[in-house]
């Protein structure tokens, strides 16, 4: 079982950050809520920009490492959703999401790799954007939540008005399941630092 009292560092886009949302209902504070029901203490700190895509995550991950106060127990990188609704090569969001992966090992931080999907309707270029999140976990030997948006997308009934953000419910359903693989990958995490 890892530290009683994690800090965890939310690094991602407007997912993260709660876009729309007051700032108790954003992901990091409703993640942070489930898990001092078992880790009383538990932190974490949302480092979510809204509109980010992978290459604005890349430049300011370096500023953001260096203003830690304490190196986290867990970093939850979630970014690619914006390269995908802009219609980014691939290639190019891969190679984002490699080096931060590469920098957060630099680090010393271990790092639950939150994955993006798009609809299969987009062919070879969502098979090609969908096997970055698992290939990249693969490499760098990282633990994978293979969709963030999982049991949220494409129930309107879960996004505020622009019909794409999620509202605060859909958040609380994200933060539900990613928990079980946050508390693995904490437990992981202290395991190999034994």
């Amino acid at each position: 079982m890892s530290s009683p009292s994690p800090y965890l560092l939310a690094f991602g886009d407007s997912l993260t950050a709660g876009y729309g949302l007051a700032p108790e209902m954003a992901f990091p504070k409703q993640l942070e809520r489930r898990l001092r029901e078992r880790r009383p203490g538990a932190s974490v700190q949302n480092a979510g920009v809204s509109g980010d895509t992978t290459a604005s995550g890349r430049a300011r991950l370096p500023r953001v490492l260096s203003s830690l106060r304490h190196c986290p127990d867990l970093a939850i990188l979630e970014l690619g959703a914006n390269d995908f609704l802009r219609g980014f090569a691939p290639e190019r969001t891969r190679d984002n999401l490699d080096w931060m992966l590469e920098e957060f090992g630099r680090a010393r931080i271990p790092v639950l790799l939150a994955g993006m999907m798009a609809p299969p309707f987009l062919g070879g270029w969502a098979q090609r954007f969908n096997a970055i999140h698992p290939d990249l976990a693969t490499k760098h030997r990282v633990p994978l939540y293979p969709f963030f948006l999982d049991g949220v997308v494409g129930d309107r009934g879960l996004t505020l008005a622009d019909g794409i953000h999620p509202n605060a419910r859909a958040i609380g359903i994200v933060a539900d399941r990613i928990l079980p693989h946050v508390e693995a990958a904490l437990d992981g995490a202290e395991r190999r630092a034994a």
